[in-house]
């Protein structure tokens, strides 16, 4: 990711431990920015971590079970951590995503609507691209067509 002024700038700003952006403040200020890029950057950080011990984890794993049975039950532990570990990548790639919303001044606002996402739903899912309308509505598509239907990129987490 490319290092730009906003992020010089919200590098600057010092924030409460106990600050929690709310309704009251300008929408998408400096410190609200500042909040969600270090609460993605640190959980990006830990699901890499995660990511991490999953791989090692995956190295040290062998198939040279004799029992058919432990054999199967090797595969399908190695099928659920690459499984898990493929979501990981997703997830990821979603935080990398809403990271650079915050460098190019898009973050917080629904992608569809151009609405404020809103600082609570943010709060609670700092990878929100929709607003809860325009999530309703693209989940009703998706339902009524049975299909999964993506916004701009493949890896909807959204479950």
């Amino acid at each position: 990711m490319q290092i730009t002024t906003q992020t010089h700038k919200l590098d600057d700003i010092v924030l409460a431990d106990d600050y929690i952006p709310n309704r009251n403040e300008e929408y998408m200020s400096d410190k609200q920015l500042a909040f969600f890029r270090n609460r993605l950057l640190a959980w990006r950080s830990a699901l890499q971590k995660e990511s991490a011990d999953t791989v090692e984890h995956l190295k040290a794993e062998t198939l040279d079970e004799p029992d058919l049975s432990d054999r199967a039950t090797a595969e399908t532990d190695i099928n659920l951590e690459l499984r898990n570990r493929n979501r990981l990548r997703k997830l990821i790639n979603q935080i990398d995503s809403a990271l650079e919303r915050i460098e190019n001044g898009s973050y917080g606002y629904c992608e569809q609507t151009g609405e404020e996402i809103g600082v609570e739903r943010l709060r609670a899912r700092p990878i929100a691209r929709m607003c809860i309308e325009a999530q309703e509505e693209h989940e009703k598509f998706e339902k009524l067509h049975n299909k999964v239907i993506t916004v701009e990129t493949s890896d909807d987490l959204e479950e």
